[in-house]
């Protein structure tokens, strides 16, 4: 988890805990405030209902006239249209309460069921099959629920004290209206009965009393205003006459008629209740305006706290990721400066000092020095600490990386001092075996000799490798190019093995430039060395080569047990970065061929075959490449040959041609003396090169001018100590048919071919044309696949320049005619 992250979760934590007690703090305000709109819209309701109670109330005078046939049926319907309109706003705005007290709601439910059963009731009415009485109780029990839904939102949660107060005055109003319209009913039915009977006398005076207890309750509960109000609305004119009739209708006794007619009272009555009506209007008023003053001011109350505890959560945060960004910053500077050093900085110093000469004298502390410090800026808190101590940890980085290429350079100098000496104590030796072989007529002692000779060359590849190691190259340097071929000939010289080298397909045209011929040589030498001695002793080593585009390519394939993935990737790796120091002992061949490679641009890489072994490929760029120089002119013939080598790997160097056929150089073998270990001539003429084909594998030596001595003697002529040479027919000695004067050997075309085995056993020519027919492989290995695309290759080349060819064989019969 990255720091921000953690700096987030740390600042989360404590933001949490403060929002979660902040919660706790604004809920009572905040519920407070809810309350209070839960209350306004109660009161809203409420003042709704009184409304509907007083259309009820008139609904329900008109429907007793009518059924005491003292009123009709227009007055009626009209009052119940009022009515239901009241009813579909009260439902209207119930639907939209979110909470009601219990009391409260068990009105509302009741109130619902009187308006379903309200339609019954009417209908009742208009057909005159309902008392008067029955026609009172059901509409006194829905406007006594309309009153106690008005009580019971006083009971409510949260509600203040003087607020409920004043609900249960306006309540206390709305039941003085209800009794004094039940004393309308009363005296309605009184008068249709004739008189006041004693139960209908208790009734009326039961209102008048119930109507003063409900005023009192009002003066008691309600503010001062109020009591004004209603005394000034009920000392006017309509008033005083609606309490004169309703004394006079009191003092009748039972049994007496009421002096008083329907309309006089029916007016007197609708009148006063019309007044109260009024007050009770103005008295809602107050109390919703006082409801909603309270719920604005709860609301603005738990807004300001609301807003305290966020602009004071939203500081801490600010502070909090001004700081954090701080810090952040500084972190990512000092990630961002390891990173570079890491990834940058550090390996780019690394690679500087790794490189032959990087201290030029200074010491590893100058050096160091010189380097600076990563970290610039650095503080006196923890993180400043932790700057300085990685400036300290990359100054003795650099130190050490610096002591260590010191202590290189000097493994370096010995590695080359040793080198050097080795390479001269080689020189020497060779010096004495020339001195040794040109006066030397043994046989057996001549082959000592010349393996000797062959460990020399060995010893003076290991001698060039430890040079390559230590970061100098080959002291001889050649002036002309040189053949493709005898580059590979010469890096067959230069391993123990060399007679299992199989020389194939090589193009003719492909040459080596001069100044590269010894490190390609080296290059293929250490990987034919390894191809020999990681493959089975009976089987060859294939090499092939072709152009491919604007590069040639070398091929050694084997059929040893061949590399596992991980290690041929591994190989491949450091094949293409080679080592700044001195590699492994055990692997030094590895190292030196990604390091000549490196010098000349060559990719070398080890590839997986179909069969068992190994391919390695050298792709030589054209850098490297060169034309290849025209070969001399051929001995007479007969001295060299050319023999379709069918199946066998027995003798000599081949490769396949575009038939697949194989080609190898042959000579005739000696009956009358045994073969000589052959070794690489050296001569001051050819710059001290050692460059030829490997020799046949049943012989000591293998290579030109070593088997017979031809070498040695070629240079004791050069020098002019050894007698004139004979023809090269009545050499006793020779396994190569003709050398030239620089030792390399040198091919006749056209020579008859012969029996694959065959040579000068009984001094006997064998018949031309007797070859066997090359039996077919029974499986395909890897060198053979290896040859079959070299071939290919081959063939699209002299597809583009047959031409030229035809014109260069043309040239060379001539030369042989």
């Amino acid at each position: 988890m990255k720091i921000n992250r953690r700096l987030a979760l740390l600042v989360t934590a404590p933001l949490t805990v403060a929002v979660a007690f902040s919660g706790l703090a604004l809920a009572p305000a905040t519920n407070q405030a809810l309350q209070a709109n839960r209350l306004t819209e109660m009161v809203e309701v409420a003042s709704t209902a009184g409304e509907l109670t007083h259309q009820l109330q008139r609904e329900r005078m008109a429907a007793t006239a009518l059924v005491s046939q003292q009123g009709d049926t227009e007055a009626f319907q009209e009052r119940s249209q009022t009515t239901d309109t009241g009813v579909a706003a009260f439902r209207d705005q119930i639907a939209r309460l979110s909470e009601v007290p219990g009391s409260a709601q068990g009105a509302l439910d009741r109130i619902e069921r009187f308006f379903d059963e309200m339609p019954s009731l009417r209908a009742q009415v208009r057909s005159g099959d309902i008392t008067i009485s029955a026609l009172a109780f059901g509409y006194r029990i829905v406007i006594a629920d309309l009153n106690g839904y008005r009580e019971g939102i006083a009971q409510a949660d949260g509600v203040d004290a003087d607020i409920a107060d004043r609900i249960r005055a306006a309540a206390a109003l709305s039941e003085a209206a209800e009794h004094t319209a039940q004393q309308q009913v009363t005296v309605l039915r009184a008068q249709a009965a004739g008189g006041f009977t004693t139960a209908s006398q208790r009734t009326f005076d039961a209102g008048r009393l119930g109507y003063t207890e409900s005023i009192n309750v009002l003066f008691d509960l309600g503010p001062g205003q109020w009591r004004t109000w209603l005394e000034r609305t009920l000392s006017g004119a309509k008033a005083l006459e609606a309490r004169r009739l309703e004394d006079e209708i009191g003092r009748t006794g039972t049994s007496k008629g009421i002096d008083v007619t329907p309309k006089e009272w029916q007016k007197a009555s609708q009148d006063r209740l019309t007044l109260l009506r009024s007050v009770e209007r103005r008295i809602d008023e107050s109390v919703f305006s006082t409801v909603s003053d309270a719920r604005t001011t709860l609301f603005w109350i738990s807004g300001a706290e609301v807003a305290l505890v966020l602009l004071t959560l939203v500081g801490a945060v600010i502070v909090a990721i001004r700081l954090g960004r701080v810090m952040i910053r500084r972190l990512r500077d000092l990630r961002n400066a390891a990173h570079e050093v890491a990834h940058t900085g550090l390996p780019a110093v690394m690679s500087e000092l790794s490189q032959p000469g990087a201290l030029s004298g200074a010491t590893p502390e100058q050096v160091a020095r010189a380097t600076g410090n990563p970290i610039r800026t650095t503080g006196e808190d923890e993180i400043g600490e932790v700057g300085e101590a990685f400036n300290a940890v990359h100054h003795e980085a650099v130190r050490l990386a610096a002591q260590q290429a010191h202590i290189h350079e000097q493994f370096a100098d010995t590695l080359v001092g040793v080198a050097r000496r080795g390479a001269q104590l080689t020189t020497v030796m060779v010096s004495e075996l020339d001195a040794v072989q040109r006066d030397e007529a043994d046989p057996a002692r001549m082959k000592t000799l010349f393996a000797l000779d062959h460990l020399a060359i060995r010893m003076e590849r290991n001698t060039n490798s430890l040079l390559v190691l230590g970061g100098f190259g080959q002291a001889r340097a050649r002036s002309q190019d040189v053949d493709c071929s005898t580059v590979i000939m010469a890096a067959a010289q230069q391993i123990e093995r060399f007679d299992r080298v199989s020389l194939g397909v090589v193009e003719s045209e492909i040459g080596i430039a001069a100044r590269a011929v010894h490190d390609v040589a080296h290059i293929l030498a250490e990987l034919l060395d390894n191809a020999t001695r990681f493959s089975p002793p009976d089987k060859q080593v294939g090499v092939a080569v072709w152009r491919l585009w604007d590069r040639a390519v070398v091929q050694i394939v084997d059929e040893g047990v061949g590399i596992t993935a991980e290690r041929r990737a591994a190989c491949n790796a450091a094949l293409r970065e080679p080592r700044s120091g001195i590699g492994d002992i055990r692997s030094m061949g590895l190292h030196v061929v990604a390091r000549l490679a490196a010098r000349h641009g060559i990719t070398v890489e080890l590839c997986d075959s179909s069969g068992p072994g190994t391919i390695a490929e050298v792709a030589l760029p054209a850098s490297v490449l060169a034309p290849a120089p025209r070969k001399a002119a051929p001995p007479p013939r007969g001295t060299l040959g050319e023999d379709r080598d069918h199946g066998s790997r027995g003798h000599g160097s081949r490769g396949n041609d575009s038939r697949g056929n194989g080609v190898r150089y042959k000579a005739p073998r000696p009956a009358t003396q045994p073969d000589r270990p052959g070794r690489t001539p050296r001569t001051a003429q050819d710059a001290g090169d050692r460059v030829a084909p490997p020799g046949d594998s049943n012989g000591a030596g293998g290579f030109p001018g070593g088997a017979s001595g031809a070498g040695t003697r070629e240079r004791e002529r050069e020098r002019g100590t050894a007698p004139a040479r004979r023809p090269l027919r009545d050499e006793p000695v020779s396994r190569i048919a003709g050398v030239s004067s620089s030792g390399l050997p040198v091919r006749q075309r056209n020579a008859p071919p012969q029996r694959a085995g065959s040579g000068k056993r009984d001094g006997t020519e064998q018949r031309p044309g007797a070859a066997t027919p090359r039996p077919s492989p029974r499986r395909r290995d890897s060198r053979q696949v290896s040859d079959v695309l070299a071939a290919y290759a081959q063939g699209i080349n002299r597809s583009t320049n047959q031409r030229r060819r035809s014109t260069t064989d043309d040239d060379t019969e001539r030369s042989e005619k």
